[in-house]
């Protein structure tokens, strides 16, 4: 069995680290995680929040990712590009996940620029997860439509596939136009970084978003053995193979009470039925297992000899 690819989720560790001070530790984190063997590490982002981002109650555990609904609005996102801008500065391998970015709350050349930059600072480690989420005041506190996040999304992916070809570039869209762009300079990998795409279900959009211009499958959650045979299908009469889809799956911690932290063990235990279902890459967020923010650097070491002992003899 291949060793499976680990990443670092480093938003929403906020029972560890502050979002105002203390952003030199999730730096720091991704340093240590580079160090202990990690592949890859993910930042995602809310560019504001309001009221309906915790119109359902927040989470009984706070160490539990924020799910639509359910996160107090003073949570603190830091600008995702920024903050993995200053992580590329200090790793070398380590790739760089820049997790639901909000593309329809930017205008694609804005975003564009802005991802092509990144992308040639870390020397092609950059991958991009855009999306379009969930809350409706954020999009109203920017005077967005909320109801054409989508169509806004599909021509950002458009209009990023001509950006980062040869200039000059042209765009006629129904939202977005421009002509005769030089867009400067380019991203490190020819056409730019790749692009994962996910959400709650393979819904007709994802599919074919993830069809055209997938590089990853990051669903949320564990996906239905029927949706990844509706994917498989769907590649399959692309004319794409499913082995050009990197496949991201997860761990699932399992609090036992509202201010605990999870058994890393149990967490990784459904790890080689993912694999087997063709799942290589994990993520795996540090705040769910520890409350030390001096305890990422050893919690990502025990976490890499506990998958390897796992793919080698079958135990955590």
């Amino acid at each position: 069995m291949p060793s499976p690819r680990m990443l670092l989720v480093l938003s929403e560790n906020w029972t560890m680290t502050g979002g105002r001070c203390d952003l030199d530790a999730v730096v720091r984190w991704a340093r240590e995680a580079e160090d202990a063997g990690f592949d890859s590490v993910m930042l995602s982002e809310h560019l504001v929040l309001g009221p309906d981002s915790g119109a359902l109650g927040v989470m009984p555990n706070p160490r539990e990712y924020a799910l639509p609904g359910n996160q107090d609005p003073h949570t603190p996102w830091p600008n995702s590009v920024v903050l993995l801008s200053a992580i590329a500065a200090v790793t070398e391998r380590l790739r760089l996940v820049a997790g639901a970015i909000l593309a329809p709350l930017r205008h694609p050349l804005l975003l564009a620029k802005e991802l092509a930059t990144l992308d040639l600072l870390s020397k092609g480690r950059l991958i991009v997860l855009p999306t379009v989420s969930w809350s409706r005041d954020e999009y109203a506190a920017l005077d967005v439509p909320f109801a054409r996040r989508g169509k806004l999304l599909d021509e950002h992916l458009a209009a990023w596939e001509t950006l980062w070809r040869p200039s000059p570039a042209a765009f006629e869209g129904e939202h977005y136009a421009f002509s005769d762009v030089y867009l400067e300079p380019k991203p490190y990998r020819p056409g730019g970084p790749e692009l994962w795409f996910g959400g709650g279900s393979l819904h007709g959009p994802l599919l074919r978003r993830l069809v055209r211009h997938g590089h990853g499958f990051n669903p949320l959650g564990r996906p239905a053995p029927e949706e990844l045979d509706k994917l498989r299908a769907a590649m399959a009469e692309a004319g794409r193979s499913m082995d050009e889809l990197e496949m991201v799956g997860g761990t699932r911690a399992v609090f036992p009470g509202p201010d605990a932290v999870a058994d890393l063990g149990r967490a990784l235990e459904s790890v080689p039925e993912q694999m087997a279902q063709g799942f290589g890459t994990f993520c795996i967020k540090p705040s769910q297992f520890t409350d030390d923010p001096q305890d990422v650097g050893r919690f990502c070491r025990e976490v890499m000899r506990r998958v390897e002992r796992l793919t080698s003899c079958g135990s955590v």
